[in-house]
């Protein structure tokens, strides 16, 4: 059998049986967060228990890596929808070890892609069409990289309300352990500071008091 018809087969029973009630919320994190994350496997149900993450208690985005390649793609979009219109008032990026994107081979996948029938003529319109596959489908150095790049670009956004605190988190995809690699609380704790500090300096300068 399929995986769809087995799919089919078990949500009808799901549905009749009233399965659905304990998971019964609505579309506002109870949490108040924004989770953005990687789609491996591993971490489908361990990285919510890991985070004591409830039905309903945040929105949770994934794609492969936890990586935002670029500022105004779907990912950064579903972060300020989250934040404009579902109430959410912090995000956290997080990466895990064993990372199928740490020195992923562009190269490589578009051989795979050729040997499964994507035509040359296809991936040459795309180049000259100014698309870089090989940027494109470049992943990271290492997992801390991957994690602080994400939150670089977040933190740095133009629509990004300046009071959100963006953290970054490493979770171990075997035993669920979770590394905070970046605070945002103190973020913008010190950034905040160095603005009274600034402040503080431009009014004790000599042009400032002439």
């Amino acid at each position: 059998m399929s995986n769809m018809f087995e799919i089919l087969d078990y949500n009808r029973e799901f549905v009749n049986n009233k399965d659905y009630e304990q998971f019964l919320t609505n579309k506002f994190p109870d949490k108040k967060m924004v989770i953005f994350t990687c789609m491996d496997t591993r971490l489908v149900e361990l990285l919510p228990r890991a985070m004591n993450l409830r039905n309903g208690d945040a929105k949770i985005i994934k794609n492969a890596g936890a990586i935002i390649s670029q500022p105004f793609g779907s990912v950064v979009r579903s972060v300020l929808v989250a934040l404009y219109e579902l109430e959410a008032n912090e995000v956290v990026v997080v990466g895990h070890y064993e990372c199928g994107m740490t020195g992923l081979n562009s190269e490589q996948i578009i051989n795979k892609a050729k040997n499964l029938g994507v035509e040359d003529v296809v991936l040459d319109t795309l180049t000259n069409s100014g698309i870089k596959l090989h940027d494109w489908l470049r992943g990271f150095n290492n997992v801390h990289e991957g994690v602080l790049n994400s939150v670089s670009i977040l933190r740095n956004h133009p629509l990004l309300p300046p009071t959100i605190p963006i953290h970054g988190m490493i979770i171990h995809p075997e035993t669920g352990a979770l590394e905070w690699i970046t605070d945002g609380y103190r973020y913008l704790q010190d950034k905040a500071n160095a603005k009274l500090e600034a402040a503080a300096s431009s009014e004790h300068s000599p042009s400032a008091t002439r």
